[in-house]
C-alpha cells in the first residue's frame, strides 16, 4: 500500500471508503496533513519536511500515493537553505497583490522550494499522483503548476522566474532575489526537469477539476426546475472584468432561454490591489456585478464563489447581489463603487448581510458563479 504524502481531509476519507469497499488492506496508514491557506504557517513547513521523510522512506516501503488538491503550494511550504517562510509569504503576498497569474505565482514558489517543482518525487521511490486541479490556463489541469508539481517535472527555470518577478513590476526581498540570481548562474540546483530518471516511475492522475464541479453544479439546479445553461470556457483575468463578460454572456442567453434560468460558469480570476480594503477574487466578482444584474428583471440573483470555501484573506467563500442590493446599500449608507475602488467587497458584504460563510472544504477545484434569473 503506498502512503499519503499531503491530503484536504475530505480526499483522504474518499481514498479510505474506496479502499475498505474493494475488501483491501490499509496496511500503511495514511498521513494527513492540515496547514495554512492561503498563506503557509509553521504547519505548512513541518508537512513539508514530514512530507520529504515519507518520500525517502518509501524508496523501501514500495512506493509513495500522493492525494494533492489545489492549496499545497501554502501547505507544503519549505523554503529552500538560507531562505526562510516569511521570504516566501512576502514574495507570493507581492505577486497576488500584482494580479500575477497561478502559473506565474508557481513558477516562482517552485524556484525558493525544498519539495515543489518535482524534488518530493525525486526523493522518493515510486509515486502515484491523484489530483484535483485548480488550474484552467494557460494549460488546463497542468501538473507542473497544480500544488506547484511536487511530483511531477518541471519545465521553468531561474529565469523564469526573475521574468515573472521583473514583468509583474514586484518588490522581494533581497535574500529571494539573491538566491534567484544565483540559480539563473548554475549555482545552486535547478528543479526536476522533464527526462530525470529519479522521477521515471511517477504516474499522474486528475481525478478532478472546475468542470467536475460544473457538472454536479448544473444537475443540482436542473433538479430544481431551472433551465440550466454551463459556460464552458474557464473564467479568467481581472475579477471585475470577468465580472462584466459572464453578466453580457448571461443576458444574451436570457433572450433566447425560458425561465426561469440558471447560468453557470467556473474558473479562477485575479485582483489587482489597488486599495486598502479587505476582500477576495469571488467578493469582488460579485460586487462588480450589482449595478449589471438589474437588465434581469426583478428578480435576479448572482453568486459568486471558491470551491475551497476561503476567498482571499477573508473567512468568506465569496458574496451574492440580487436586484435588492443597490437599495439596502443605500439604505445602509454604504457605497458600492467606492468599496469597489478600495478593493473592499468583504466589508460592503458583511454590511448587508450577503457573505457566501461555506468555511472551509478541504479541497479546490476553483470557483463556481452563478445566475438565477426569472
Amino acid at each position: 500500500m503506498f502512503r499519503a504524502a499531503a491530503s484536504a481531509v475530505p480526499f483522504e476519507r474518499g481514498l479510505v471508503s474506496a479502499v475498505r469497499e474493494d475488501a483491501r488492506p490499509i496496511s500503511a496508514g495514511i498521513a494527513v496533513f492540515e496547514a495554512g491557506h492561503p498563506a503557509p504557517n509553521d504547519a505548512s513547513v513541518a508537512a513539508g519536511r514530514r512530507s520529504l521523510d515519507l518520500a525517502r522512506e518509501s524508496q523501501i516501503r514500495g512506493g509513495l500515493l500522493v492525494l494533492l488538491s489545489g492549496g499545497a503550494s501554502a501547505m507544503l511550504a519549505l523554503p529552500r537553505p538560507g531562505l526562510t517562510l516569511g521570504d516566501k509569504m512576502l514574495t507570493a503576498k507581492n505577486l497576488m497583490g500584482a494580479g500575477a497569474a497561478i502559473h506565474e505565482l508557481n513558477c516562482v514558489r517552485k524556484h525558493l522550494s525544498q519539495i515543489k517543482g518535482g524534488q518530493l518525487a525525486a526523493a522518493a521511490g515510486p509515486v502515484w499522483t491523484l489530483a484535483l486541479s485548480d488550474v484552467h490556463g494557460p494549460e488546463p489541469d497542468d501538473p507542473a503548476t497544480i500544488a506547484s508539481g511536487p511530483t511531477v517535472p518541471d519545465p521553468s527555470t531561474f529565469a523564469d522566474a526573475i521574468e515573472v518577478i521583473r514583468g509583474r513590476q514586484v518588490q522581494v526581498p533581497v535574500r529571494v532575489e539573491d538566491y534567484l540570481m544565483r540559480g539563473a548562474r548554475g549555482e545552486v540546483d535547478e528543479t526536476i526537469k522533464p527526462g530525470d530518471p529519479r522521477i521515471a516511475d511517477s504516474r499522474y492522475t486528475v481525478v478532478g477539476n472546475r468542470l467536475t464541479a460544473l457538472t454536479g453544479a448544473a444537475a443540482a439546479a436542473t433538479e430544481r426546475g431551472y433551465h440550466t445553461v454551463t459556460i464552458p470556457e474557464a473564467t479568467a483575468g481581472e475579477a471585475r472584468d470577468a465580472a462584466a463578460d459572464f453578466i453580457a454572456r448571461a443576458s444574451r442567453l436570457a433572450e433566447t432561454c425560458p425561465p426561469p434560468l440558471c447560468v453557470m460558469a467556473t474558473g479562477e480570476t485575479t485582483v489587482t490591489v489597488s486599495g486598502d480594503g479587505l476582500g477576495g477574487r469571488n467578493q469582488e466578482f460579485a460586487l462588480s456585478a450589482i449595478a449589471l444584474i438589474r437588465q434581469f428583471g426583478e428578480t435576479a440573483v448572482l453568486g459568486s464563489a471558491g470551491t475551497d470555501g476561503i476567498d482571499g484573506p477573508t473567512t468568506a467563500a465569496g458574496g451574492i447581489v440580487d436586484t435588492t442590493s443597490l437599495a439596502r446599500a443605500a439604505r445602509a449608507g454604504t457605497d458600492w463603487e467606492a468599496a469597489l475602488a478600495r478593493n473592499d467587497s468583504h466589508r460592503f458584504f458583511e454590511t448587508l448581510g450577503d457573505l457566501i460563510m461555506w468555511g472551509p472544504t478541504g479541497t479546490n477545484v476553483g470557483d463556481l458563479h452563478v445566475l438565477l434569473a426569472g
